[in-house]
């Protein structure tokens, strides 16, 4: 159901106080959910001021609550649970005033393609050429475009580069291969106009991640 655009008013508003975006920014970039004393320390606040603006991202919406012992045990003398905050992966906040129906006219694009096979190399074309146009246009390097374009990447220990967050995420939803299809060629497009990355783009889905990613090229 889509949300009501006060509310997403009232979310934008909710991040225009700076310790609480931080609080927000600090929460979206972790693998997991996160408890009140980690946020704190992590944006290097007090404990009772992170839960006061914790609390009040989960009132607009912002950030879900889960309930889980520090332990991981179950059973008697287990503990208490206690309350652990994360992004929600299947919301997002995005406001035009006046409103707009780029959604929409999303869906309809995608939908028109699907029907029509031959028009599905010339979209992957045009996306690739705009990953080209994205990284000429820009002087920062791959992680850096990649956090510019609101990627949230993220290394792993093996060296791979994980994106957080897909900027295509409702599209996915209704028409995943296209969709996806169509982002590992924006992006590989990008990375070949980079030039000497040393990383090449790869379909590698994963739950809760972009389903591309960045490995070491060979050679």
């Amino acid at each position: 159901m889509t949300r009501p655009r006060s509310e997403h008013l009232d979310q934008i508003a909710a991040l225009a106080e700076p310790i609480r975006r931080r609080l927000y920014e600090f929460v979206a970039r972790q693998d997991g959910p996160v408890d009140r004393d980690t946020a704190a320390s992590g944006v290097g606040i007090g404990r009772p001021l992170a839960a006061f603006h914790l609390d009040r991202l989960v009132h607009a919406g912002l950030l879900d609550v889960v309930f889980r012992r520090r332990s991981g045990r179950t059973g008697p003398g287990a503990g208490r649970p206690a309350k652990f905050y994360v992004r929600p992966m299947d919301r997002e906040v995005s406001v035009q005033l006046p409103p707009r129906g780029y959604d929409v006219a999303a869906e309809i694009l995608a939908e028109g393609v699907e029907r029509a096979a031959e028009a599905r190399e010339t979209v992957l074309d045009a996306a690739r050429d705009r990953g080209a146009a994205l990284a000429t246009e820009s002087s920062a390097d791959l992680v850096a475009l990649l956090e510019a374009e609101g990627y949230e990447p993220f290394t792993e220990p093996d060296g791979t580069i994980r994106l957080r967050n897909c900027p295509f995420h409702v599209l996915v939803e209704r028409h995943r291969e296209l969709t996806c299809s169509m982002n590992l060629a924006l992006l590989d497009g990008a990375a070949e106009a980079l030039g000497k990355t040393g990383y090449r783009a790869v379909a590698r889905p994963a739950e809760g991640l972009c389903c591309v990613a960045f490995v070491r090229a060979e050679g």
